[in-house]
């Protein structure tokens, strides 16, 4: 179904939208370390600029393209969407989105970049006069900002900014605090040629009454040369234009942040060229797959493997600027724990980032934005800490990554040991009712956030989670030498799992939480909420059950939470409020974290069942989790990058809607289920251990991956759960590590047998 609205190309690496008018916008993200945006195929999006602690300057909240002749217009972007084009289409690429438009004999194409090293990002405006008569034509691009404020009715936007021939360019004027000091900060857009015409208020370009699709300006017949005091910012630029038949000319846009007028010529000298615009294209578009290129795999599905190459950008993305709309410490974390087995070396440096905002004790924020740090309670954040820094160890065969010094976000300094011990020592003291850690303002469940405040509630999953980030240390202590402090978590760790297996268990499955005044969330004896999934994933990939409760609590997630669209996160789903455990009740049933599918949850299901060795589970979770293969989804959902949820059924007119895409762990978690559990690669300090779960139909598969200086191409014969032999070079092995070994290597997997 999704094949009318575009397709895979270069090997997946691009993937080409064929119309604008999709059910929603289709997006893509650009980015570098200090500048972020995204645009769809319409050009819809937002870009910022920020600092170390969050500090932002919003630069671009929306984009207009348009080709005006004396007696017509058009747009070049997409907008409207009910235009008729004679040729349409949106290239995503990773780093690049590049938009043809063909009308009344006009080719053009919009290119949008965000540099590596540039505050801002480029646009640029190709135009072909495909027909046999000369034209005259003016080209218009419009950036709408919010550097002056948000717009709203009846409120004040009270800046000033205006043209400056001498720069070409439009120049707003702010004083505001980045980088830990007030200073003057430059929005500018300048042009790679003197512009014909400019405006510098949304009003003179969009108008009181119009929009992107159909603005003032295009109806006017070009743009008016108005400064802006006093309302609502804009940048607007024209170029006017002759082409003789078959005549090709290119425009660059330059939209940036400067801190001095100096670095605004600098930067239009630099950048205001094709040639410089087709070298930081190549340069941006070549560094963002050197940086996911050590894996990649060949499945029966097709899709599935194209997929896989945008979800390790996703992977990219996640780690470096985590949610966007936040820098989640808890999703960087994370999102780096996934990258690891992507990019050790990139995943490393994250780490080190993301450790300086740990706090002294222990305890991490939930995040950091507009300059300062923000914990929101959340009681989680620093639980997947040692969990990133094992993958990563264990990715580079690297003990001595412990030993680095890094501070903490009060200046003082320890070691990255020193960072884990303290991270699974703060949680182990930081513990409520029934000796189980307190859930206190939210889990990784961000909205039940009332349900510990007073310091009594327990998170169920929580406390399994620690009891797997402990283990993980006791590894990594045994690793450094500590064996006391190895025996000291070792036995924390047992004390712990005892009052999980005590106070945890429901009788077919485990609790969600206790909140402050001892009642439980997901149990069956609750009104609503009756169940949880993440507890019962937890329990198979934290190896915390003992007596097999976690196969019983996997059996129970089949018989409960299984649906048509997807596994649900919980069950029923709330239909009142209820302030003892906070806003997943408000929610709308069958919304996102209140009985929707959960996509991240997913790639964790995912996970345990290949753990569990139930192949066709492993396949089922891989079909309702691509959207493609989703028959509910299919269509409605980007085809390269995962959503953080799908609508369920008691949304009437939504279900099978998909959530926000990028902007979620679904992809992330996906690829590493997809790496460590389903082809089965998982890294020791001794090798690299093969162990698959593979789909039960793909009777012949194959991934590549990058480890230790080691290319290994393993090609899968599937017949079973259960390995028969391994073969490397052709030669069988003892056991299921692979050797160490340097260049490329051919490994042959074979399985037999059935679960």
């Amino acid at each position: 179904m999704d094949r009318k609205y575009g397709y895979f190309s270069n090997n997946g690496k691009n993937y080409v939208i064929t119309t604008p008018d999709i059910p929603r916008n289709w997006y893509n993200y650009l980015w570098n370390d200090r500048y972020i945006t995204f645009t769809s195929q319409t050009g819809a999006g937002e870009g910022f600029l920020q600092d170390n602690m969050g500090k932002r300057i919003p630069l671009v909240k929306e984009r207009g393209f348009y080709i005006l002749e004396e007696d017509r217009a058009h747009g070049i972007c997409g907008l409207p969407v009910t235009q008729r084009n004679d040729g349409f289409t949106c290239t995503h690429m990773m780093g690049a989105t590049d938009v043809y438009t063909e009308k009344n004999q006009l080719a053009s194409t919009v290119s949008t970049l965000v540099p590596r090293n540039f505050d801002g990002e480029l646009w640029s405006v190709k135009v072909k006069n495909l027909s046999d008569t000369e034209r005259s034509i003016r080209v218009i691009g419009f950036c709408g900002t919010d550097m002056d404020g948000s717009y709203q009715r009846q409120g004040y936007n009270t800046c000033t900014s205006a043209y400056d021939p001498d720069l070409n360019a439009i120049i707003l004027e702010r004083s505001a605090s980045f980088e830990g000091k007030r200073q003057t900060q430059y929005a500018y857009m300048t042009l790679s040629e003197t512009a014909d015409a400019f405006d510098c208020t949304a009003n003179a370009v969009i108008g009181s009454y119009g929009s992107v699709s159909h603005p003032l300006c295009v109806d006017r017949g070009g743009l008016s040369n108005s400064p802006c005091c006093g309302e609502k910012a804009a940048f607007a630029m024209e170029k006017r234009m002759t082409l003789t038949p078959n005549e090709e000319t290119e425009i660059i846009f330059v939209v940036g942040v400067a801190f001095s007028r100096d670095r605004i010529r600098e930067n239009r000298i630099h950048y205001a060229s094709s040639q410089r615009f087709a070298i930081e294209k190549q340069k941006t578009t070549d560094a963002f797959m050197k940086e996911t290129e050590q894996v990649s795999i060949q499945t029966p599905d097709e899709k599935l493997n194209h997929m896989f190459e945008w979800l390790k950008h996703q992977c990219n993305l996640g780690s470096r600027w985590a949610r966007v709309r936040h820098n989640g410490y808890r999703d960087m974390t994370s999102d780096t724990d996934c990258l690891a087995g992507i990019n050790p070396e990139l995943a490393l440096e994250r780490f080190l980032r993301i450790l300086t905002y740990q706090y002294p004790n222990g305890y991490a924020p939930r995040t950091f934005i507009d300059g300062k740090i923000n914990d929101k309670n959340f009681s989680d954040n620093t639980v997947w800490l040692n969990f990133t820094a094992a993958s990563i160890i264990k990715e580079l065969g690297r003990p001595d990554i412990l030993d680095i010094p890094v501070a903490y976000n009060d200046g003082s300094t320890g070691t990255v040991y020193e960072h884990l011990f303290r991270s699974v020592d703060f949680l182990y003291h930081f513990r409520g009712l029934h000796g189980l850690i307190r859930i206190w303002g939210g889990d990784w469940n961000d909205c039940m956030n009332t349900a510990g405040l007073n310091g009594k509630g327990v998170s169920v999953w929580l406390s399994i989670a620690w009891y797997r980030a402990n283990a993980t240390f006791t590894e990594l202590a045994e690793l450094y030498g500590k064996t006391d402090d190895a025996n000291l978590a070792r036995s924390r760790g047992e004390e712990i799992r005892d009052l999980i297996e005590e106070f945890g268990w429901d009788g077919e499955y485990y609790l969600d939480a206790y909140n402050d005044w001892d009642e439980k969330i997901g149990s069956h004896t609750c009104e609503e909420g009756k169940m949880f999934l993440l507890p019962q994933l937890w329990s198979v990939l934290s190896g915390v059950s003992r007596n097999g409760r976690e196969i019983q609590a996997m059996d129970s997630v089949e018989k409960y939470l299984s649906s048509p669209l997807g596994t649900l996160i919980s069950i029923p789903s709330y239909t009142k409020y209820n302030p003892r455990i906070g806003e997943v009740t408000a929610k709308p049933a069958g919304v996102q974290e209140n009985g929707g599918v959960y996509l991240h949850t997913m790639a964790w299901k995912l996970a345990a069942d290949a753990l569990l060795g139930r192949a066709d589970k492993v396949e089922e979770d891989i079909q309702i989790i691509l959207p493609f293969r989703n028959p509910i989804v299919n269509g409605r959902a980007e085809p390269y990058t995962l959503c953080n949820c799908y609508f369920g059924e008691q949304t009437g007119y939504r279900y099978g809607t998909p959530g926000q895409s990028w902007r979620t762990a679904s992809g992330q978690w996906f690829n590493k289920a997809m790496v460590n559990y389903v082809f089965g690669l998982m890294p020791e300090i001794e090798g690299l251990r093969i162990s698959p779960c593979l789909p039960t139909s793909w009777k012949e598969c194959s991934i590549t991956k990058s480890f230790r200086g080691c290319n290994y191409h393993i090609t899968y014969h599937n017949n079973g759960t259960r390995i028969e032999k391994i073969l490397v070079n052709g030669a069988p092995i003892n056991g299921t590590l692979l050797p160490l070994m340097e260049g490329d290597v051919r490994v042959t997997v074979y399985t037999e047998g059935r679960s």
